[in-house]
């Protein structure tokens, strides 16, 4: 992953957005049916296969993986949990539209040629979209690439430009953020490419699809493909069946007794 300032114009920045995994105040919308220290667990796990995603990408295109981190004072924190090859950008304002147009303007004044902002929610999105997003940015002329989430959300956004618009007045954490994204960015006159659906792991139906999606190796509901590996959420959430969670997680018996040892 070149970083230095040489090579940045010709290198996308890939960033997930992330709080720190602390217990209580991580994925509190999984709990139940998990614990609120699993929750946090999970979401360490999230953080570390985005950022082994972002590897996996960084061999097919030239990219530079980031966690857009906050609280402020929580680097320690990432730094242990992610590979050197990962940069840490901390937060400058709270809210989730500042979040996103501060690490926009943060990594294009650093001279990367694109930044991709992808949430922490999605452990498995496919490499290739993460691929497929990178390439739409490197292609000539302005334009936003979205990545539409089964919830109306979305789980990535990319940029050549930090365009304000897009974050304003967008009614966040609603199914109306994706809709109302095209439709600024349709009266700025900026062309959006939109990548293939994926979903967040943010309630009870998604987790679900989640251990669905890991422990039989389907793709998830409306995905209609494999997805990412995700091996630290793989792990954990096979052993959380095994040892007797199965029944919080939608797990039936029979999976359980397929994937054990």
């Amino acid at each position: 992953m070149p970083t230095d300032e040489a090579h940045r114009a010709g290198v996308c920045a890939l960033a997930v957005m992330a709080k720190a995994p602390r217990s209580g105040e991580v994925k509190t919308r999984l709990v139940p049916p998990l614990r609120a220290e699993e929750a946090a667990i999970l979401s360490t796990c999230f953080l570390k296969d985005i950022a082994g995603n972002f590897m996996a990408a960084s061999r097919s295109v030239p990219v530079a993986g980031y966690i857009a981190y906050s609280p402020p004072g929580s680097e320690g924190l990432f730094r242990a949990l992610v590979p050197p090859e990962i940069c840490l950008l901390p937060s400058r304002r709270i809210g989730l539209g500042f979040s996103l147009l501060d690490a926009t303007e943060d990594l294009l004044a650093a001279g990367y040629g694109g930044a991709c902002l992808v949430n922490a929610d999605s452990p498995t999105l496919p490499t290739s979209i993460l691929v497929q997003a990178t390439e739409a940015l490197r292609a000539p002329g302005d334009r936003v690439v979205l990545g539409p989430a089964s919830d109306g959300g979305y789980y990535l956004i990319g940029l050549k430009q930090p365009h304000r618009r897009l974050f304003e007045d967008i009614d966040w954490s609603t199914e109306r953020v994706f809709r109302q994204t095209v439709e600024r960015a349709a009266g700025i006159g900026l062309d959006v490419v939109t990548l293939p659906s994926w979903y967040d792991v943010d309630d009870e139906t998604s987790l679900r699809w989640l251990c669905h999606e890991i422990l039989t190796g389907r793709p998830p509901p409306d995905c209609g493909r494999q997805g990412y590996a995700a091996p630290d959420t793989s792990a954990y959430l096979r052993g959380l069946a095994e040892s007797g969670a199965g029944e919080r997680l939608g797990v039936d018996s029979t999976t359980i007794e397929r994937i054990a040892p």
